[in-house]
């Protein structure tokens, strides 16, 4: 038997939080000078956006690995192509395969040539890994990091997985099966199953699963005193149903994404960036990471902001123009 959770004054801060970084989000479409905010945390670090498909990776994965018009739509392709990329999660190691190499495929694109241009990279002290993820390495007895992973990936279409895939009936399943293979744990597992529903290889819907990661779990812990029982993931459900009225109880305008409502994976990553923004906003709810301070500062990138393109079976309308639709959206301060 479960009871009430009970929130926390960061529980108010998480909905603010959603509705300003969606306001800087929709600003810069139209505005790459700014200022977009008068809040001095949000000018200062960085946070992803509200919605994780319109994050600067995110929107390079599916316009240009998933569904450039260049790109193989067949099914082994595109997961091919998915897990590359991801298993790096860095723009800056996708075009340099692609530079060296050519169009990255299943087909004409030899993994140990991969393998020399990355320990290549890396003699010279390039970063091949985006430091959003920890990314472990599997156990595939390679010396090099990067040679274990492509050896995942190898393995994973040399066991057919990605028709097995195309075959499932849920997003839960497709996570069922990504987590089989080493090297993979819970929170990275359903990251990628994320990923490739971004892709014409499945079409689920984001409303039926969702796994909680360690930062969504520290701010899990500061939105809520006592969530009553609920699992995390209980409660990043609970987020997603109550989100119009929240923002209205609050009087914040939210408009989503081009109309779509924020899904549980985007409220497991706003757990995430609320986590962080109430190291400075409330430095006196400690969570149960026990870190203090944001380490990344906020650097401007405009490429992330021309253009949006999301999955096309979303059925968006995302272009700038509509997007001054939103101009009028308050600035609100709330430290």
């Amino acid at each position: 038997m479960t009871g009430r959770p009970i929130p926390t004054k960061v529980y108010d801060t998480y909905w603010h939080f959603a509705a300003e970084r969606m306001s800087i989000y929709y600003k810069r479409l139209v505005d790459q000078i700014g200022p977009w905010t008068q809040d001095p945390i949000l000018r200062s670090y960085r946070f992803t956006n509200a919605y994780r498909a319109a994050d600067r990776v995110s929107q390079y994965l599916i316009r240009e690995v998933q569904y450039r018009e260049d790109r193989s739509p067949a099914p082994v392709e595109v997961f091919f192509r998915t897990i590359l990329f991801k298993l790096f999660n860095k723009i800056e190691t996708w075009e340099l395969i692609e530079h060296s190499l050519g169009a990255v495929s299943y087909q004409a694109t030899d993994l140990d040539s991969i393998s020399r241009i990355l320990h290549e990279a890396t003699r010279h002290g390039a970063r091949i890994y985006n430091a959003a993820y920890i990314m472990p390495s599997p156990a595939f007895g390679f010396e090099r990091k990067h040679d274990n992973h492509l050896a995942l990936l190898a393995r994973m279409v040399e066991d057919n997985l990605p028709t097995r895939l195309a075959r499932t009936r849920s997003l839960e399943e497709v996570y069922r099966l990504i987590l089989t293979y080493r090297g993979l744990g819970p929170f990275l597992a359903f990251q990628y199953a994320i990923d490739l529903n971004y892709s014409a290889l499945m079409d689920f819907s984001e409303t039926d699963f969702v796994v909680a990661g360690p930062g969504a779990l520290d701010g899990i812990s500061k939105c809520f005193a006592d969530v009553g029982g609920l699992s995390a993931e209980d409660i990043i459900f609970l987020m997603a149903e109550r989100q119009t009225e929240e923002f209205r109880r609050l009087g914040l305008r939210f408009d989503g994404l081009f109309g779509r409502a924020l899904q549980p994976i985007d409220c497991q990553n706003l757990f995430c960036e609320i986590s962080k923004y109430a190291r400075v906003a409330h430095p006196d709810i400690s969570g149960v990471s026990g870190r203090t301070r944001i380490k990344q500062q906020f650097k401007a990138r405009k490429a992330a902001y021309e253009n949006p393109f999301f999955p096309p079976k979303w059925g968006l309308k995302a272009v700038p123009e509509a997007s001054t639709r939103h101009s009028h959206l308050r600035q609100c301060s709330f430290l």
